[in-house]
């Protein structure tokens, strides 16, 4: 019976059990039911067709679009560059003639300054040429003359040589020694013709001006920062006070704070003239009356110009007869007297002579340089004479360097000497 009920159960059991899973399917198909009526909504789950929407993503293919980058082709347009065929129009490149645009770079005209000392350069030269027309004219008539019908040179056109250079107020002590000179390079060289000559002339001519020529220039000034002081010395009727008058324009004309000095008091009419000038350059005077004590006017000259912080003194002195010892001697006192307010006063001791006097210069030149420390010379009135070769010969012959001549009558006729511009214009 056990075994039975063991049976009975196990059939109960398993029917049970089979009820159960039927019950579950029944469940199960009674969901699916509900899941097939609900699935219209999962429908719009086919909304992932959309997603063939990221189909669109080939959009990107429009990227190649970029390919119309290859517009980049039209760069071939560039072809067109050989348009630029019409660079012909280049020619209009004369565009580099705005490069003369750097017509701006006349803003360094400005700079006209040089321009100006260009101008200034062109008529110093002009009036140098004119002021020594007729020393130039009676030299090279001398000088052609002497080598007429000459092509080589010996001992006979060195001699008419010598006789022209004489002849022309160079004087016979200068023109031994260019002579000399000659001589040496000639025997060096038989075949030497007159042509050749001349240049051998010109040269030994500048080099016995330039063995004496100092760094001339209007910018002298004493380093110790007191004025600086010239005394002027010559004999009457040469141009003194005109050429002091000048000077003070020179130096005025460059910034420089000049004072004049009258210490002619010989002569009440040299007074006055002195005084014109300095009204003439507006520059102040010191003087005294006439028949005062020409050293005490210096002193008084240096002590104003001193306490007024000059930069350049000028004294004028008398115009002394290179004959007359006593007038002389007065040259000495001045020089002491000046000394005792500036040390080493005079600074330049200017010698003027007028290169009209020919070889009375030398005389005037012998006297003033034993009396007083003549250290410059100024040669006036060249363009009114023929003997211009007062100018080597007296500052050879004395070791003192010419600083200024005088070339004309106007304000401005007064120059700084050049050697080689002198030599220059008379070989020109």
């Amino acid at each position: 019976m056990g075994i039975f009920k063991s049976i009975a159960s196990f059939f109960k059991g398993k029917k049970d059990k089979k009820e159960a899973l039927k019950e579950k399917d029944e469940k199960s198909i009674a969901k699916d039911d509900l899941d097939i009526i609900s699935k219209p909504k999962p429908k719009p789950k086919t909304k992932p067709k959309p997603k063939p929407k990221p189909k669109p993503k080939p959009k990107p293919e429009p990227k190649p679009e970029p390919k119309p980058e290859s517009k980049p082709e039209p760069k071939p347009e560039p072809k067109p560059e050989p348009k630029l065929e019409p660079k012909p129009e280049p020619k209009p490149e004369s565009k580099p003639e705005p490069k003369p645009e750097p017509k701006p770079e006349p803003k360094p005209e400005p700079k006209p300054e040089p321009k100006i000392k260009e101008d200034e350069f062109s008529d110093k030269k002009l009036k140098l040429e004119k002021g020594l027309e007729k020393t130039k004219k009676s030299f090279f008539s001398r000088l052609g003359k002497a080598l007429l019908g000459k092509s080589k040179v010996d001992d006979q056109v060195l001699d008419d040589l010598e006789e022209v250079l004489i002849s022309s107020d160079i004087g016979v002590t200068t023109t031994v020694k260019i002579i000399e000179a000659l001589e040496l390079r000639v025997a060096k060289d038989k075949y030497i013709g007159t042509d050749q000559l001349m240049t051998m002339l010109r040269e030994e001519i500048i080099d016995l001006l330039l063995k004496q020529q100092t760094l001339n220039s209007f910018n002298s000034l004493n380093d110790t920062g007191e004025p600086y002081v010239i005394m002027v010395v010559g004999v009457n009727g040469v141009g003194k006070t005109t050429t002091i008058g000048k000077l003070a324009h020179k130096y005025k004309n460059i910034g420089k704070q000049v004072m004049l000095g009258a210490s002619d008091t010989f002569r009440a009419a040299a007074i006055d003239q002195l005084k014109i000038w300095a009204k003439r350059v507006n520059v102040p005077i010191v003087s005294q009356q006439m028949g005062s004590d020409p050293a005490s006017v210096a002193y008084d000259t240096l002590q104003s110009a001193k306490s007024n912080k000059k930069d350049i003194v000028i004294i004028d002195t008398a115009g002394r007869l290179h004959n007359k010892i006593n007038l002389m001697n007065e040259l000495s006192k001045i020089k002491q007297v000046m000394g005792k307010i500036i040390p080493n006063a005079p600074h330049e001791v200017l010698l003027v002579l007028d290169g009209t006097t020919g070889q009375n210069a030398f005389e005037q030149a012998k006297q003033f340089t034993a009396a007083t420390d003549v250290n410059a010379l100024a040669i006036t009135k060249l363009d009114g004479t023929s003997k211009g070769g007062v100018v080597l010969g007296v500052s050879d012959q004395f070791k003192v360097p010419v600083k200024y001549i005088g070339v004309g009558e106007k304000i401005d006729d007064l120059h700084l000497f050049n050697s080689e511009d002198f030599v220059a214009t008379l070989f020109s």
